[in-house]
């Protein structure tokens, strides 16, 4: 995510503005990125993006909380993602943190540092516009334990370490 895909031209563009001036750029956007995606008139594409992060962000709480609820149970965390992994449950965010975790690697894809900056950027829009994000906010101050305890230049899939410092638990193969 973040930095390997834009390094990679794999990027999910997304683009607020006028029609005409996405037509002229598509070209030169889609040679960079696997999606492109007009949202709207000028400031849809921030809000598509910020619509994004809080996905990213609460699939991350939402897989952190299931591989450490299995640990700490007694069940094995690789077992469980691949068992999950095909299902309902299943995502791209899964598919790409969970083997993160499972090797204890933490080295930054998108950083923590970034997300806290993104999730601001959700809050303050929600609160402009009047609409409460609870389980955000929740990860957000989650996010912000983590930079305190000096995560905030790991990887966002970091986040498993809040989740196992209260259960007094390690996630790994």
């Amino acid at each position: 995510m973040g930095e390997p895909k834009a390094i990679d031209g794999t990027l999910s563009v997304m683009v607020g503005g006028k029609q005409e001036v996405f037509d002229k750029y598509y070209d030169v956007m889609k040679a960079m990125a696997s999606s492109v995606v007009r949202t709207g008139d000028i400031g849809a594409g921030n809000v598509t993006k910020l619509a994004n992060q809080i996905i990213v962000a609460l699939n991350i709480a939402a897989m952190s909380e299931a591989l450490v609820l299995a640990t700490k149970a007694g069940v094995d965390p690789e077992l469980v993602y691949k068992a999950i992994r095909g299902g309902l449950a299943g995502s791209t965010v899964l598919d790409a943190k969970a083997p993160m975790v499972l090797e204890r690697n933490f080295k930054p894809g998108f950083r923590i540092n970034l997300h806290i900056k993104d999730l601001n950027n959700v809050l303050e829009t929600s609160h402009e516009v009047g609409v409460p994000l609870p389980l955000t906010a929740a990860v957000m101050e989650m996010m912000q334990a983590l930079k305190v305890d000096g995560m905030g230049d790991n990887d966002h899939c970091s986040l498993i370490r809040y989740y196992e410092k209260l259960a007094d638990v390690e996630v790994k193969r």
